[in-house]
């Protein structure tokens, strides 16, 4: 049977209950444990697929397809695993399975009701994840105790230790324990405070993770301990760290793994005695340090909330580790290129990033930033949207065809390079079909993506709608695109590139999302390589990396 971990939060939000349970995850696996991970949100959207960016960042995809919280990011990031459309939970999800039983009579005819039907919903999304192949399930509980949308979700959990067994299930609460100059002592008032709300709710947390500028003084912990009435072991120092992959060193470093371990009683066969951090270490230790550095810019339209773009960030940074190297990140607004090329104000950058993304606003932009990297030379990276706008360059630019555009935002354009497909064009007032999760592409030998890659068949996850066109795939191959890479029946172009340039590569896909800090997506790595090799640095990579 897997053993269950809940993280709920209280006091403020974004204290780091995704970060947490996700270095909390780094440490379990490192201990030989089988690892799953859940996001429950609060929210009552179905998923944040039709979300604004600005108002819930980026959304992140699994390889089955499913559109989900950024923090399954994180999961994957920080326990090397890929996950799937079950570890994310919606309450809007949640109430429209509930209704739909209801509708079909599957209640016989009872009052349908918050307890029992919602709650057992609830636990049946949770008890998905608790396979054979799972040891240990932690559930990341979104919003803060106290908010009135998180109250089914807290009765479920309490339900969960009830029907699993209490040496089955451990809570973990996260608090704020802030610093008070006026004063010049942390106080612990909103961490008791966070608990009792907590406790009037029936879970009674076994560790209380608090976060704080500051190591927490003995003396601090014993208060917190005493007055919320749990183990001293039980108190966890979570202090403020510049690089987020030190997060389970710091978690290691206050026993928080070896406590949950012993109270859920898996230190016999499933665990070694302490987790196996020398690697995670060795990979922390060298991002402190980098020997070199190079500036990067993100041509984007939603630069102003960075979490928008996280994966893509996080992504660049896992390359800077492999070439030991630090990534400064240069947040470029998409609709101010022109003016800025004008300006000559990104001359100074070692290379480009073109990220995904919907609607027109911006788009010129991009297309301007994919010309400027494709006649300076500077090493360029184009992700789905960004594949888009570097074939419209290339068709305006190379070809000849003047007006080149995408159906998406141009339908007067004499040029549709970007297009949906045949079967598609019959929906496109009603929103079209998109492509989403893990598709399979075959790379075009001697090309750098497949140097990249180093294999000739690759899988990666996708996120949109609209396509390289196919009735112009010769005529721009003939002026100089490459098309490095097509899906298996070579109906969809999936990478593109050009001969002679540095980098200068596009793909269809979100290859962001399957990077991971101790093993970077190649084409983020052969970027920062590039972007290197530009700046006069040399690349010297800290190891070599097999294909993902």
């Amino acid at each position: 049977m897997a053993k269950h971990i809940f993280v709920t939060g209280g006091v403020s939000s974004s204290l780091g209950k995704g970060l947490t349970a996700s270095g909390l995850g780094r440490l379990l696996r490192s201990r030989g444990l089988r690892v799953v991970m859940q996001k429950l949100d609060p929210y009552l959207n179905v998923d944040p697929g039709t979300m604004n960016p600005f108002e819930h960042g980026e959304v992140f995809v699994t390889d089955d397809g499913s559109e989900t919280d950024l923090d399954l990011g994180h999961y994957e990031r920080f326990t090397d695993a890929s996950l799937t459309r079950d570890s994310n939970a919606t309450a809007g999800s949640i109430y429209s399975s509930v209704i739909a039983m209801e509708r079909r009579g599957e209640f016989l005819g009872r009052t349908v009701q918050v307890i029992p039907h919602v709650t057992d919903e609830i636990k049946q999304r949770i008890l998905r994840l608790g396979t054979e192949e799972a040891d240990v399930v932690i559930t990341e509980v979104g919003g803060t105790v106290g908010d009135i949308e998180i109250l089914p979700f807290l009765y479920a959990i309490r339900q969960f230790r009830a029907d699993m067994g209490r040496d089955n299930v451990a809570y973990v609460h996260l608090t704020l324990v802030p610093f008070l100059g006026s004063s010049g002592e942390q106080k612990t008032k909103p961490t008791q405070h966070s608990v009792e709300e907590l406790r009037s709710r029936g879970i009674l947390p076994d560790v209380i993770v608090c976060r704080s500028a500051e190591p927490l003084s003995p003396g601090i912990k014993r208060k917190i301990a005493l007055t919320c009435d749990v183990p001293i072991e039980g108190v966890v120092s979570a202090i403020d760290v510049e690089n987020i992959y030190e997060i389970p060193l710091v978690l290691a470093e206050e026993g928080l793994d070896a406590y949950l371990c012993s109270i859920l009683g898996v230190e016999g066969d499933l665990t070694s005695q302490q987790a196996d951090l020398a690697e995670w270490s060795a990979l922390v230790e060298r991002a402190r340090r980098p020997e070199r550095s190079i500036r990067i810019g993100i041509i984007g339209k939603y630069v102003n909330l960075p979490d928008a773009y996280l994966s893509v960030v996080e992504a660049l940074r896992h390359a800077g580790f492999h070439h030991d190297a630090r990534v400064e990140i240069e947040w470029v607004q998409a609709e101010e290129v022109t003016g800025l090329l004008a300006e000559g104000k990104l001359t100074g950058l070692d290379g480009i990033v073109i990220p995904g993304g919907f609607g027109e606003r911006g788009v010129e932009g991009k297309i301007a930033a994919a010309g400027f990297a494709r006649e300076n030379l500077v090493p360029c990276l184009g992700l789905c949207l960004g594949l888009q706008v570097m074939v419209i360059d290339a068709a305006r630019s190379l070809a000849g065809l003047e007006g080149a555009h995408s159906r998406e935002f141009d339908l007067s354009s004499p040029h549709m390079v970007i297009d949906l497909m045949d079967d598609q064009r019959r929906v496109v007032d009603k929103g079209g079909t998109m492509r989403l999760g893990a598709q399979i592409a075959v790379l075009r030998e001697g090309t750098k993506v497949a140097q990249a890659y180093g294999r000739p068949v690759v899988t990666e996850r996708h996120r949109h709608r609209y396509e390289f066109n196919p009735r112009y795939r010769g005529r721009l191959e003939q002026a100089g695109l490459v098309c490095s890479g097509t899906s298996a029946d070579d109906r969809l172009v999936e990478f593109v590139e050009l001969d002679g340039h540095p980098f200068w590569v596009g793909t269809q896909a979100h290859p962001e999302f399957k990077s991971r800090p101790d093993r970077p997506h190649p084409l983020f790595r052969d970027l920062i390589g590039a972007a290197l090799e530009k700046s006069g640095q040399t690349t010297q990579a800290t190891a070599a990396v097999g294909p993902l």
